[in-house]
């Protein structure tokens, strides 16, 4: 049994207050949503995929009109600002289903030994399996930075580590001392709670060396409650249990509740481009992206990708490939991508740029390409594009104006682009449902139009979607040269 004075450090465990007692004894779920609290030095944790409150009456413009298979306006601009807000209260109300007990599989320390390379200094349990945790805890190139967090993937879990970097008089160890300290859960979307722990501990752990009994005391706190497997692991992750309230509200699995502007700054970051990967995510691609350390906000990038395929029609994508972040990866993970069909990561290491069979999108820096000759065409930004993020933009100003005017503190920027993006891509499914539920399953101009789409810059993009989602329609689009043009019956 711990002493009590072992806890006293993890006073500050969680970014979070105190939540009320839960209703049910078994169940340990808090009613209130995150609050937002500085993380120390680190980045700024604040609340995450959460419904945007509405002040004053004021909601953010829904893009277009949506239309129906006549192509006449199924909902004026207001009623698309009405389906927004109802939305936005839809998924604040249902946030208590999405709150998840802590699960802490394994807490570890990794160290930078001269001799050795990374290496797993100490852990718990001791028996759980590690293999690889070395180099995804402490990301190649690491050794010219000070600090860094990285969110990664073993195997069915999800991992978040805090990399320090302190210089000592030591020939031993040639005048620098790294570590990492990190965790390991079935799902992520809890993670971000003990950032603030993890930097602390492995400040610690650079200071006096060798001290574990805080982390001991966390480990018997979270740890996980594992099924009966026989190896100690999970094997299949307890999150998948999710898969059916994500159609009825918002992807609750992509909350990792960033550092605040994340989603703002990953916008203006790739600017018109990031319809482009808005593209690439919802046809479900293999996207990696590249960027020397710190990888912190590089798998924060990772996180926005995802939330840009996100759908909440029922059914939508039950048959395709999940879009999967596999957030900071490196050579030993190259196996494992091999075998995947969809994906979102990225990695310090640019051998990755030569083997191609691994992905269909590369980006590094700002630079987003593809060797796939079938999707360059998606590289080029439309007209239909262009007025997406200017309404995107519009939306923003409208908002920070409110903040600033009416001190609106419960809307923001992230729960914004999110439900943008979200809107829009429900937009087109339903489009592409009711065509083909109609007695003539013809997708024409004015339907393209209505999905916020270009009729001849996106038509490779629509033949892509219709087949990867499998949806039986068949597209006839005008063309300059040749009219009423048909271009493709797919089932």
């Amino acid at each position: 049994m711990l002493e009590q004075c072992d806890r006293a450090p993890l006073l500050d465990w969680e970014e979070l207050p105190p939540a009320p007692p839960p209703r049910d004894p078994q169940l340990s779920l808090s009613s209130e949503p995150p609050q937002r609290r500085a993380s120390g030095p680190g980045p700024q944790s604040v609340e995450s995929v959460g419904a945007p409150g509405v002040r004053g009456g004021w909601s953010p413009r829904s893009p277009s009109a949506h239309t129906g298979p006549e192509g006449d306006a199924g909902a004026t601009d207001e009623e698309g600002d009405c389906a927004f807000t109802a939305a936005a209260l839809s998924v604040k109300d249902r946030r208590g289903e999405w709150e998840e007990k802590d699960q802490i599989v394994a807490v570890f320390v990794v160290t930078f030994d001269t001799r050795s390379g990374n290496m797993v200094e100490w852990c718990l349990p001791q028996d759980v399996n590690l293999e690889g945790v070395e180099f995804k805890s402490m990301a190649s190139g690491s050794h010219r930075i000070a600090n860094d967090f990285i969110y990664f993937r073993k195997g069915s879990y999800f991992g978040l580590a805090c990399f320090a970097n302190m210089p000592v008089e030591s020939e031993l160890e040639r005048g620098a001392r790294m570590k990492s300290v990190g965790i390991l859960s079935p799902s992520y979307t809890l993670l971000y709670r003990y950032m603030h722990f993890l930097e602390n501990q492995v400040r610690h752990q650079l200071q006096c060396p060798g001290q574990y009994s805080p982390l001991e005391a966390f480990y018997e706190d979270k740890k996980a409650v594992l099924p009966s497997g026989g190896n100690g692991l999970v094997t299949a992750c307890p999150t998948s249990a999710l898969g059916t309230m994500v159609n009825r509200c918002m992807h609750p699995e992509m909350k990792i509740t960033h550092p605040a502007g994340c989603m703002s700054q990953f916008i203006r970051f790739f600017g018109e481009q990031i319809m482009v990967l808005w593209k690439f995510a919802l046809l479900r691609k293999r996207i990696l992206i590249f960027s020397p350390p710190p990888v912190g906000v590089v798998c924060y990038r990772v996180y926005c990708c995802c939330c840009l395929a996100n759908v909440s029609i029922p059914g939508i994508g039950a048959s395709v490939p999940e879009l999967r972040p596999f957030f900071y990866i490196n050579v030993a993970d190259i196996s494992a991508l091999e075998t995947e069909l969809s994906y979102v990561a990225c990695t310090t290491e640019k051998i990755f740029e030569e083997k191609k069979e691994l992905y269909d999108v590369y980006i590094d820096n700002q630079n987003v390409k593809t060797h796939r000759e079938s999707l360059q065409p998606l590289l080029r930004i439309n007209s239909a594009d262009r007025e997406k993020y200017r309404k995107l933009s519009e939306q923003r100003q409208l908002l920070l104006y409110s903040q600033e005017v009416d001190g609106d503190c419960n809307t923001n920027e992230e729960d914004l682009f999110i439900l943008f993006f979200m809107e829009q891509n429900n937009r087109i499914f339903q489009t592409l449902l009711e065509v083909a539920g109609s007695a003539d399953p013809t997708l024409t101009t004015d339907h393209v139009r209505a999905m916020g789409l270009d009729p001849q810059g996106d038509r490779g993009f629509l033949v892509d979607l219709l087949e990867v989602y499998g949806i039986d329609v068949m597209l006839v689009i005008d063309n300059p040269c040749c009219p009423q043009s048909c271009f493709g019956d797919l089932m």
